[in-house]
């Protein structure tokens, strides 16, 4: 008994990526990386200068940031592919992917920057080199704005999930950079709480904005429903072709950048099948 034949690749089902935004993606994610090796580096830098709590706790945050822009660097190529036999609908979900893995990062993140804050909160230190310290996060926080500017400008064109939750990481940390900036400043005052307390806020801020990211690739993995708009409007285009009676059924879904939506027409029985088709 022999299998059923299948197409070679599918035709007329998903279009091919814009090479134009395949482009300004890898860019951007390429970009990422680079950014976030830099801002780890500064960062052990100031840690190891100042000994500030909030200046670990933003530098976990980067390194983890260097992790998760590695896996969106790769996620992105990989849902930029065009569709093939094996994948009908496109490798669009490896992007969902790349942002539940991000999520998972964050999360560990600030477990492990509260766990050092409320150790610090208990027996509160005094901060070494805070002038250095406020130097070098000033040019990280530079060097993040600029980060977040091309990629928000990127997701407005392109709507990648993966470039999208790699922005909420560095939007985070503009500010945390700007915290930790406040916290040695307070270290003038010696208000040595200061430090740890701004730590402990930016690893909650950071815990937020994981459950938020995680929320939204996983929507994406499990098929939720376009919002109601985008369906009134699918809905509109079809009832605007004359022989369409009606709609029986809509099922729509994501996948990284691409929509796809199912409709069970209501037609005229009087048609021929090939009319109807």
């Amino acid at each position: 008994m022999t299998s059923p034949t299948r197409d070679p690749a599918p035709t007329g089902v998903l279009a091919p990526p814009d090479p134009a935004l395949a482009r300004l993606k890898r860019r951007v994610t390429m970009a990422s990386l680079c950014v976030a090796l830099a801002l780890v580096a500064l960062k052990i830098a100031a840690a190891i200068m100042t000994g500030s709590v909030s200046i670990l706790s933003s530098l976990v945050d980067s390194v983890s940031d260097a992790g998760a822009s590695l896996v969106t660097l790769l996620a992105v190529r990989q849902a930029m592919r065009p569709a093939d036999a094996g994948h009908r609908f496109g490798h669009g979900k490896a992007e969902p992917l790349a942002g539940l893995f991000q999520s998972a990062f964050m999360i560990g993140a600030a477990i492990l920057v509260l766990a050092e804050a409320g150790s610090r909160l208990a027996e509160p230190q005094p901060i070494r080199f805070a002038v250095e310290g406020v130097w070098i996060m000033s040019i990280s926080l530079v060097m993040t704005v600029g980060l977040v500017l091309l990629q928000r400008k990127a997701v407005r064109m392109s709507g990648s999930l993966a470039v999208d939750a790699d922005s909420m990481h560095y939007t985070s940390d503009i500010l945390s950079n700007l915290a930790v900036i406040v916290a040695l400043v307070a270290g003038f005052s010696g208000l040595n709480w200061a430090d740890p307390a701004i730590g402990g806020m930016v690893a909650l801020f950071l815990l937020y904005s994981a459950v938020k990211v995680g929320r939204n690739s996983v929507s994406v993995l499990m098929d939720q429903e376009l919002p109601e708009s985008d369906s009134q409007r699918i809905i509109e285009l079809t009832m605007k072709n004359a022989s369409v009676i009606g709609i029986h059924r809509l099922r729509t879904r994501s996948s990284g950048v691409h929509r796809f939506a199912e409709i069970e027409l209501i037609m005229d029985g009087g048609m021929l099948m090939r009319e109807s088709h």
